[in-house]
C-alpha cells in the first residue's frame, strides 16, 4: 500500500506493507538515526517524533503513520540548540542511543521549558544508554533549557 506523511519537514509517499514497521520503511528511505536495537520498544534508539510526540518505531505499523508528521533527528538538521547542547557536553561515546535521546529531550523541553534534574531523568527513562553517559546527558539537557532550545 502507498502512504502519504510529511517526513522530516517535507510531504513524503512510500510504499509500505500492511504488517511492516515504520523503523524498516525510515531505513530503506535512509535514515540512519533510527535505529533497531530491542526491537521491543524499551530502549528508545529507534524513537522518532510522530505528530511531536516520541514513538518507538519499532512499534509503530507504517500505515499508521499516515497523514501524521514524522520526525527524526535528521529533520533538526544537526544544528538544533538540543543538537548543539549534546555535543558541548560530551553527551555520548558511541552515539548510538544519541538521536533517540535528543528527539526525546526536544520534547521534554517543550513540554517543560525548565526540568529539575529529576524530571530529566523522569523524562528521558525510556531511552538507555548503554555506555552509561547518564550525567553528561542530564547535563546537556540542563544547558539546553538554559539556553531556551524549546523555542526552536
Amino acid at each position: 500500500m502507498r502512504i502519504e506523511l510529511t517526513l522530516n519537514g517535507e510531504a513524503t509517499a512510500v510504499d509500505v506493507r500492511a504488517d511492516e514497521m515504520l523503523i524498516g520503511v525510515l531505513n530503506r528511505l535512509g535514515l540512519a538515526s533510527v535505529r533497531e536495537t530491542c526491537g521491543i520498544g524499551v530502549c528508545g534508539a529507534c524513537t522518532v517524533l510522530v505528530d511531536g510526540e516520541p514513538i518507538s518505531g519499532c512499534l509503530l505499523l507504517a500505515p499508521l503513520a499516515a497523514g501524521r508528521d514524522v520526525t527524526t533527528v535528521e529533520g533538526l538538521g544537526g544544528d538544533h540548540p538540543v543538537q548543539r547542547a549534546f555535543a558541548d557536553a560530551h553527551a555520548f561515546q558511541c552515539g548510538w542511543c544519541t538521536p533517540g535521546m535528543v528527539l526525546t529531550a526536544k520534547r521534554l523541553l517543550e513540554e517543560n521549558p525548565q526540568p529539575s534534574e529529576e524530571e530529566i531523568r523522569l523524562g528521558l527513562a525510556g531511552n538507555l544508554c548503554r555506555c552509561g553517559c547518564y550525567v553528561k546527558i542530564v547535563d546537556a539537557v540542563q544547558h539546553a533549557a538554559k539556553e531556551g532550545a524549546w523555542t526552536s
